[in-house]
């Protein structure tokens, strides 16, 4: 009977017109991937064969699949929304339990942890206290407490002196104090120049490195005096420049090092930090025949820093800013792809898990082995293209209708036998 065949293909029409409303009612679902129903042929067929002259049962549901390709990118104020360019997927614990998405809107929990909307926790590689990233994954946190300060170890100055100077008409002092009773300072008249510098103890408090420049009556001669806080720190260094401006290369390298440093307060008091010992390297020094310069002074210290903001990169890492100028790794987002990305299972909330069919999870780094990359302050749009919906609703509308048109003809038909006398 042509019933069972035209009844098949409204349901198969109903089918397709509930996989292309859902597609409709998520246009504008971040992450959400398009649907299509897939339908097969009916066959009466036994052990034997079908035989040459089967006209068909109707049709059935072979599959509804989901088409994963990329989304339109939008970009957001939110550091914290991730997109993927590219294939793979977010990893998220539930619980433990591997799921994972497209949809990218996260933020912070109260413990500091990276959660999407529905709680679940965003995956990534670990990083150490000194910002190193290691290869094991588990739920990403975002610390908000102080990082430890780090006391100054070393000191780089680069510059220049003046060869035109003279020795200056008063001598340096062995010692200043400017905590002494009398305090103690010196002159302009007793150095040719100076620079300084911020250095740091090893509670964080900082304190101002001062070297004055002494032109030596030695010919190509420079004698560096060193002061910290107002204190003389160290023995004189001497520079012995060449004819041609540079250090004499068997000085190298020339550094003042200060050995059993105590930092002060502002009343010449110890602070409670540390002792500390610390090297100023003044090796890339030049004498040419032009103003004093310094062009550049590094040093590896810092004070306590609370975080200011956060910065991912394409590949993940997820960086730290804190109010002391510091950056450190906190850990780095993995993307996860797989062979067969239509056998994931959907489980709702924008979200799959894995199958047999889609094969082994693979997880690495975004931009690694054909994974995609990370667009951070952006979410993908849904995948829905609106128009080929709209049109796919006209064919199964039709559909329907002309399977509905099979049923009144069959009826008609069935109607004319009944009436048969």
């Amino acid at each position: 009977m042509a019933f069972d065949t035209a009844i098949s293909g409204m349901r198969a029409a109903t089918t397709d017109l509930n996989a292309i409303g859902n597609n409709v009612a998520n246009s504008s679902t971040t992450g959400f991937k398009t649907s299509r129903a897939e339908f097969a042929d009916v066959y009466a067929s036994s052990l034997l064969g079908a035989g040459s002259s089967v006209t068909g049962k109707g049709v059935t549901l072979s599959a509804v699949t989901q088409e994963f390709s990329q989304g339109n990118i939008s970009f957001t104020n939110n550091a914290l929304d991730l997109a993927i360019s590219g294939s793979g997927f977010f990893t998220l614990s539930d619980d433990g339990a591997r799921v994972y998405s497209r949809a990218g809107n996260f933020s912070i929990d109260r413990e500091g942890y990276l959660v999407n909307n529905d709680g679940l926790n965003l995956q990534g590689y670990q990083a150490t206290d000194l910002g190193d990233i290691v290869n094991t994954v588990d739920d990403l946190r975002v610390l908000t407490n102080l990082i430890d300060p780090q006391q100054t170890a070393e000191v780089e100055v680069i510059g220049n002196l003046d060869s035109r100077e003279v020795p200056p008409a008063v001598s340096f002092a062995a010692a200043y104090d400017a905590f002494g009773s009398p305090a103690t300072s010196p002159d302009t008249t007793e150095f040719n120049s100076s620079t300084s510098a911020t250095i740091y103890d090893s509670l964080g408090n900082s304190h101002l490195l001062n070297m004055y420049f002494v032109k030596s009556a030695a010919s190509n001669a420079w004698d560096v005096h060193t002061l910290v806080d107002g204190v003389t720190v160290g023995t004189p260094q001497t520079l012995n420049f060449q004819s041609d401006g540079q250090l004499d290369p068997a000085t190298l390298p020339v550094e003042v090092n200060v050995a059993g440093w105590t930092p002060l307060d502002d009343t010449g008091a110890a602070n409670g930090a540390s002792t500390q010992s610390f090297s100023v390297d003044l090796s890339d020094f030049s004498q040419f025949g032009t103003d004093f310069s310094v062009s550049s002074v590094i040093q590896d210290g810092y004070s306590t820093g609370q975080l200011s903001g956060l910065d991912i990169e394409e590949t993940g890492v997820i960086y730290a800013r804190y109010t002391n100028g510091q950056s450190r790794g906190l850990g780095q987002v993995v993307v996860t792809g797989f062979n067969n990305e239509a056998g994931l299972q959907a489980i709702g909330n924008t979200s799959w898990v894995e199958t047999f069919s889609s094969g082994e999870a693979t997880t690495g780094e975004p931009g690694s082995g054909g994974l995609g990359v990370l667009q951070s302050g952006a979410l993908e749009d849904s995948n829905v293209e609106i128009t080929e919906q709209l049109v796919n609703m006209i064919v199964a509308q039709r559909n329907f209708q002309a399977n509905a048109q099979v049923i009144q003809a069959e009826d008609a038909v069935t109607q004319t036998i009944i009436n048969l006398r």
